[in-house]
Formats: structure tokens, C-alpha cells, sequence
């Protein structure tokens, strides 16, 4: 039996690959789906989604999708773009006059009171770009990471969006803006810019202008107490012991609080059949079957590298990270399929942006295909099992 095109015999390795993960403690679970040319052709929860409890993973299960949400919040930028309420060259200091006059570090580890003046004011495309100087308390360097993990990053707070910008606000940015790539909290900053051009709160504006239309019932900013149940527990691994902890349980979660802090870079909670009709959303050029939510331009955009060749020779995550991709907007895109290695199995042209609880996925126009694979451990460290689920998906194709 063939769906989708894709090899029963070999979806069944991708399975006990999964499995293995398991089996061996790496993960407590993991839902996977393969989404290929207009069918489902593997959907597959292996594991628990809470050891405890005993309480296996399921294809409804919820997950913490952390920096999955990037990509949202980008294409509800791209909304707004084509509402004329916006644009990717305006500068943002009207509605976020907070940022109007950022200082700039003379020297990205330095002193927080060395800074030199912006040359050139913030724009969307900037926050858009990872080039707005923006960091994350784990992507700075001395004072400033300091600085950063006590303004807070969204992921952990409660408290709305403008006291956490003006917290933001008062730290110097650590490049020019427009100069190099950089990973940071600017998808934070620009749900704080959606908040405020369209005059509601950002899991509105998400809910009743993408998720709604797209049918997606299960994606929010917090799950409803009637839900936690579905929730999988999130482990982060003791960097002493190697071992996985228990970091957010279904039963005291943050994620349970519906006066979270609403981030648009990391704070969104899904399930792989929701998510799947996003990544159809992207994959389609912005439509989902009757459903056209953006044009085929601003999708094309979004999937078009915007770095530049220096800025792509710059390491990222401590390694050179552009040699077979560019960044889009929210997006990675894969256009040197050789440079890609370990990852050197998306065809040109494919795009995706991962979660630090794991998650990941991937659309491949080539192939008309959607991987997604859902787990919920946070690590510092590197982690093969993405890369093994991509290859074990591709090695399945077979017609």
C-alpha cells in the first residue's frame, strides 16, 4: 500500500528510527507527518506525551512550537503589507516610537555605556531579516546577554507587549541595523508593531485573520484548561547530569495562563495537523484550497534570501550556517542544495524554520511535500534527530 507516493516498507524505518529516539530516552515522544502532493501520506505518534502519567503521544497532541512562530508572524506582517498599512522599507518609529533612536555598541561584548548613534532608522524589513541588531539573551556576548536575561524574552513572561518593548527599548542594539544577520528578539518586536497598526492584541489578530480562515482550532498563545491534557510535558536536558528534565507539565504550565505575554518570535502552542495547514498556506503561494489569505508575491518574498554574500559568509550559531541557505522573511530557504550537508536533502527552493523545544519542519515545492516533527526536549547542544527524520522521509519517495 502507497500513499502519497512515499514507500510503505521505508516510512517503516523512519518509524523505528523514531522509535529509537525513545527507546533510548532521547525523547519521551514525538509525532511525525509527511504531507505529499495534496495527501497525508505518513502521520505517526510514537512515545509518551508524559512519562509520569504514562499518557501516549497522540496526532492531536499539543506541542510548544517556540520559534515555529516566527513564521506566522511574519506572514501576518506581510497582511498588513498588503493592506497598505505598511510597507518593508518604513522606517517603524511611528508606531513604535520607543525604537526611534536606538544606540549601537562599539563593540558587540563591550561595555553597555560605549554606543555610537543608528546610521539609518529600523525598518520591517530589518525586523524581518534577523538585521535589526536585536539579540537573544543565548545569541549576545558580556554585558549585554546579561542585560538581555534580565529584560526577559518573552518566552517566560507574563505582562503585555509595550512594557516588555520599552524594556527592550532601553538596551543598545549590538550591530548597525541592515548590516549583518543576527538572531534575535525582532519577531517579538514586530508582533508589537501588528498590535499596534491594527489595533488588536496579536493572538487576536492571529486567530481571526489566519487561524480561523485556515481552520486551525488547536494553535493559541495558551491552551484552556479543558485542553491541558492534550499538552505534552516539555523536557530540557541537564547540561550536568546529560539527562532530560521535566521543564513545563501540562499541570502548572505557563502555557495555561491566558494573560501570557503574546511573542511573536517563540510563544505559540499547535498541533501537527494545525501547523500542516500553515505550511500549505506558504507552500501554496498563500492559498489553501478556496482559502487565499496572501498573494503569490508576498509569499514569493518570504521565501527569497534577502542576505547578502558577506552577510551570508558571517558564522551563525557558531558555525557557517548560509553556505546552502539564505534568509528570508521568517523564513530559511535552501538554494545550493550541495552546501546544505548534513542537511543536503531539500531541493532548491525549500523553506522552514525550527523551535528550540525541537519542533521542526519543512516545505519542498519541488517534491509538493510538508515534513513536520514534533517533540519537546530544549537543548543547547546539537540534535540529530531532525536530520534523521528529513533523510529517512526523503529516502521514502518512490514513484
Amino acid at each position: 500500500m502507497q500513499m502519497a507516493g512515499l514507500s510503505a516498507a521505508r516510512l517503516a524505518t523512519l518509524t523505528n528510527a523514531m522509535q529509537g529516539y525513545v527507546e533510548r530516552g532521547e525523547v519521551a515522544g514525538v509525532v511525525s507527518l509527511v504531507w505529499r502532493r495534496g495527501e497525508i501520506g505518513y502521520f505517526e505518534p510514537v512515545g509518551l506525551r508524559d512519562e509520569a502519567a504514562q499518557w501516549p503521544m497522540q496526532r492531536d497532541t499539543l506541542f510548544r512550537i517556540a520559534s515555529m512562530t516566527k513564521p506566522v508572524t511574519s506572514a501576518a506582517i506581510m497582511m498588513l503589507i498588503e493592506e497598505d498599512r505598511l510597507a518593508l522599507d518604513t522606517p517603524i518609529s511611528p508606531w513604535l516610537p520607543e525604537l526611534a533612536a536606538p544606540r549601537v555598541l562599539r563593540d558587540p561584548s563591550g561595555p553597555l555605556e560605549q554606543t555610537d548613534p543608528i546610521r539609518a532608522p529600523l525598518t520591517v524589513l530589518d525586523l524581518l531579516t534577523h538585521r535589526a541588531g536585536f539579540a537573544y539573551h543565548f545569541t549576545a556576548t558580556g554585558p549585554l546577554a546579561e542585560a538581555y536575561a534580565a529584560a526577559f524574552n518573552g518566552f517566560e513572561a507574563t505582562g503585555d507587549n509595550s512594557a516588555w518593548l520599552a524594556r527592550i527599548a532601553a538596551l543598545p542594539l549590538m550591530f548597525q541595523p541592515g548590516s549583518r544577520w543576527h538572531y534575535g528578539v525582532a519577531t517579538d518586536v514586530l508582533g508589537v508593531l501588528i498590535e499596534r497598526v491594527s489595533g488588536m492584541s496579536l493572538g487576536e489578530f492571529f486567530r481571526t485573520r489566519i487561524f480561523e480562515p485556515l481552520g486551525m482550532r488547536d494553535t493559541a498563545f495558551w491552551v484552556p484548561d479543558a485542553q491541558l491534557g492534550r499538552l505534552a510535558t516539555a523536557y530540557s536536558i541537564d547540561p550536568g547530569t546529560r539527562r532530560r528534565v521535566v521543564e513545563d507539565h501540562a499541570a502548572a504550565s505557563r502555557w495555561a495562563n491566558p494573560r501570557r505575554f503574546q511573542s511573536g518570535g517563540g510563544g505559540l502552542v499547535s498541533s501537527a495537523g494545525d501547523y500542516l495547514q500553515f505550511a500549505q498556506l506558504l507552500l501554496g503561494r498563500g492559498r489553501v484550497g478556496d482559502t487565499r489569505l496572501l498573494s503569490h508575491r508576498s509569499v514569493d518574498l518570504m521565501r527569497s534570501n534577502f542576505l547578502s554574500r558577506d552577510q551570508r559568509r558571517l558564522p551563525a550559531f557558531g558555525h557557517v550556517m548560509w553556505a546552502g541557505q539564505g534568509f528570508g522573511l521568517g523564513l530559511s530557504i535552501v538554494d545550493d542544495p550541495a552546501q546544505q550537508l548534513p542537511l543536503g536533502y531539500r531541493s532548491r527552493g525549500s523553506f522552514g524554520w525550527p523551535g528550540a523545544y525541537g519542533t521542526s519542519w519543512f516545505a519542498d515545492p519541488v517534491e509538493n511535500m510538508i515534513g513536520l516533527m514534533l517533540i519537546q526536549r530544549r537543548s543547547i547542544d546539537p540534535f540529530p534527530m531532525a536530520i534523521d527524520f528529513e533523510r529517512r522521509v526523503y529516502d521514502a519517495i518512490d514513484d
